[in-house]
């Protein structure tokens, strides 16, 4: 029998749509900002005071296979974030509290097999992905520390999404905020001052996660919320465990596949040279600008879709979609427009090397203007992710991005090579993709909620 508690009002469930909408997203997106300087400082650091090389090493393929193992654990980690925001908008306190404990156990058994795992396998793969001689040595070492240390990456993730389920996006930024800092100065120390290279730039990242993933515990620990975290009772729960793996799988196996594209893309652009890969890697410092933003309405929308239908608020959660989308694609153009216009700039503040910065600009010009196709993915997966339909949409996304972008690579990657090519996979895959998303959302969120099919 559910255990009702009286809480405060939830705006999240009553408040003013878009104005709950900008209160939770601003913090996210601030946050986000903060996690990318964070990400920055490392090529920023490594690219001004060691070599391009280094730059290379850092943002190119240890960085995309980092970005697998961590946007598999994000995708897995949704699935208990989804069933926390729906007990919590319909008051469940037991199956909540059930929930994120074994939400934090699953953290910890994962967090031991992938740091084990990727520091055994991490050589072996950076091989496959034929990384470039000058740069596999570094690239090795670089993931060897940062896969020693991944738990607390995975704890923190895991904590923070716990707190934005509940609609407390704003402690996660503070977090974020703190250990940014001290990352930009553990890279400065480390880099600069103790000429550590690639290994000081590791150390910094894992040292600030450490820090991150002990704020985030302490917060759920002392707060009188009903989220409210007891180590002791950390344990895994079978029912709770299969009760969010069956939403967090296949949205883990969407990130993976975008993931796998990616690396495919970063071995189709290791075959054009070190200026190319150091131009790619840093275009994805530079175009997160972007990405965070458009993220960051995604996770909003998740959150308001599943507490909302946790309360039975099914004309609200429609609602809310529709407001969400118009203000993510409003945003969409703007930084497009920006980043267009002063990109050449701002890869100037990565490197010095002008092939670099000549090869990173037409990147920028030839990709943003398709940029905003991706908006209508992002935000309607989010919001079926928050109803707990997520199955369809991994096909989806799967079958209309990855796989659609990865026989791309492999037929017309393989008959014309060069940058314009591989790049055209984008703006290709969004497009079919972003109609399939329309078409599947209409026929799962029709206006009448008497008629929804959500599970």
């Amino acid at each position: 029998m559910k255990q009702k508690v009286t809480t405060a009002v939830n705006q999240i469930t009553e408040g003013v749509i878009w104005k709950q909408l900008l209160f939770f997203f601003f913090p996210i997106v601030f946050g986000t900002l903060f996690q990318q300087i964070y990400n920055t400082a490392d090529t920023v650091v490594v690219g001004r005071f060691v070599g391009k090389e280094a730059l290379a090493a850092v943002g190119g393929s240890a960085s995309q296979l980092a970005n697998v193992v961590i946007g598999f654990f994000v995708g897995l980690s949704s699935g208990a974030t989804v069933i926390i925001s729906q007990f919590y908008g319909a008051k469940d306190e037991k199956n909540l509290k059930l929930t994120l404990h074994t939400a934090f156990a699953f953290s910890i058994v994962a967090g031991i097999v992938i740091g084990v795992t990727g520091f055994v396998f991490a050589e072996p793969l950076l091989k496959m992905m034929k990384t470039p001689a000058d740069v596999m040595e570094e690239s090795v070492l670089y993931l060897h520390i940062y896969f020693a240390g991944i738990l607390a990456n995975l704890i923190y993730n895991m904590g923070a999404g716990i707190l934005r389920a509940v609609g407390d996006s704003r402690r996660p930024l503070y977090v974020l905020i703190i250990t940014c800092v001290l990352n930009i100065v553990l890279d400065v120390v480390l880099v600069v001052g103790f000429k550590l290279g690639v290994a000081g730039v590791a150390f910094a990242t894992v040292l600030s996660q450490v820090i991150s993933a002990l704020l985030v515990v302490l917060m759920l620990v002392y707060t009188r919320e009903i989220y409210r975290l007891k180590l002791s009772q950390i344990r895994l729960h079978s029912r709770q465990l299969w009760a969010f793996l069956r939403i967090g799988i296949p949205a883990g196996m969407e990130s993976v596949m975008y993931s796998v594209s990616n690396v495919l893309i970063q071995v189709f652009v290791n075959d054009l040279g070190t200026d190319t890969v150091a131009a790619w890697g840093t275009l994805g410092k530079i175009d997160a600008l972007f990405w965070m933003v458009i993220n960051a309405f995604g996770i909003s929308i998740t959150t308001f879709v599943g507490q909302n239908y946790g309360a039975g608020k099914f004309e609200r959660m429609r609602k809310s979609v529709r407001i969400c989308l118009a203000m993510s694609m409003f945003c969409a153009f703007i930084i497009s427009g920006f980043l267009f216009v002063f990109g050449s700039r701002i890869f100037a503040l990565f490197t010095s090397d002008s092939a670099v910065i000549e090869i990173g600009t037409h990147m920028i010009r030839f990709l943003l203007p398709s940029y905003s196709i991706y908006v209508i993915i992002g935000i309607l997966s989010g919001a079926l992710r928050g109803a707990g339909k997520v199955l369809v949409p991994m096909v989806l996304t799967c079958g209309g991005v990855c796989t659609l972008r990865i026989l791309w690579l492999l037929t017309m990657g393989v008959r014309k090579p060069g940058i314009n090519t591989i790049m055209l996979s984008y703006p290709i895959s969004w497009s079919i993709t972003a109609v399939l998303f329309i078409l599947y959302y209409f026929r799962r969120f029709p206006r009448s909620h008497q008629n929804m099919q959500l599970f």
